[in-house]
């Protein structure tokens, strides 16, 4: 059974996504303000973040932007807006998936556990964490630019010290490393990582790779790991 945190300032939409997650076998905490929010993701673990975008007091992207880095969990976001900036922004943040209202539940029902299952399938964790885990001897390494990427612990590893990666930007990450010098079309990276069913497009790709970026390379603008090539895609660069 996975807890769920599930933010939504609407009561009468809250009570009714809680009882379909419910009756699929969640445990759902209501928190209908994004101070609740933050205040109960501070105090208690949760499985996987269900954020509305438009709340009081703090956003949905607002609550993203200061625990993505923290915590390494699923977290959809819901939103009324079907701008693609609005989409591509909270990915940008760290968001694993959206949904637009107005939706059926149990779209949302079926979403959650899909994340759920990839999440556990991709990282070996069962609604846990793996802070304190040791280092594993016989942990498949990865070494290119500096970076130690463990594919079996899920870490990322820079001059001794962990870079922490969400598991899309980690799965991402891994499977260009694993599969060196090749370029990679976006279309063929979103329907590897994503899958045929996510709900979104191939820029979800681009918003990942400059997250990437950032976090492993000396000079973002100019990568030199993870090296656009133009009209074909990318290519993660061992020499």
């Amino acid at each position: 059974m996975a807890r769920i945190l599930l933010a939504e300032d609407d009561r009468e939409i809250a009570n009714l996504e809680r009882d379909y997650l419910e009756m699929s076998g969640h445990e759902v905490v209501i928190a209908p303000d994004g101070e609740q929010a933050m205040k109960r993701i501070g105090e208690e673990k949760f499985d996987l973040l269900i954020l509305d975008i438009m709340m009081p007091k703090k956003s949905g992207y607002d609550i993203c932007r200061e625990i993505r880095e923290q915590i390494d969990i699923p977290i959809l976001m819901v939103t009324a807006k079907t701008e693609s900036v609005d989409k591509i922004r909270g990915l940008g943040l760290g968001a694993d998936d959206y949904i637009v209202k107005p939706f059926d539940p149990m779209e949302l029902v079926a979403r959650v556990k899909s994340h759920l299952l990839r999440y556990e399938r991709l990282t070996g964790k069962n609604g846990t964490t793996q802070e304190g885990k040791e280092y594993d001897a016989d942990d498949y390494c990865i070494e290119v630019g500096g970076l130690k990427i463990l594919t079996k612990s899920w870490k990322v590893i820079r001059g001794g010290e962990e870079i922490h990666f969400p598991n899309r930007e980690f799965e991402l990450l891994k499977y260009l490393a694993m599969n060196p010098n090749i370029v990679f079309s976006k279309e063929h990276l979103f329907e590897r990582i994503w899958g045929y069913d996510y709900m979104s497009d191939s820029a979800t790709v681009t918003v990942h790779i400059n997250r990437i970026r950032e976090k492993i390379e000396e000079d973002p603008k100019n990568p030199k790991i993870i090296e656009t090539v133009w009209g074909a895609g990318y290519r993660l660069n061992i020499r």
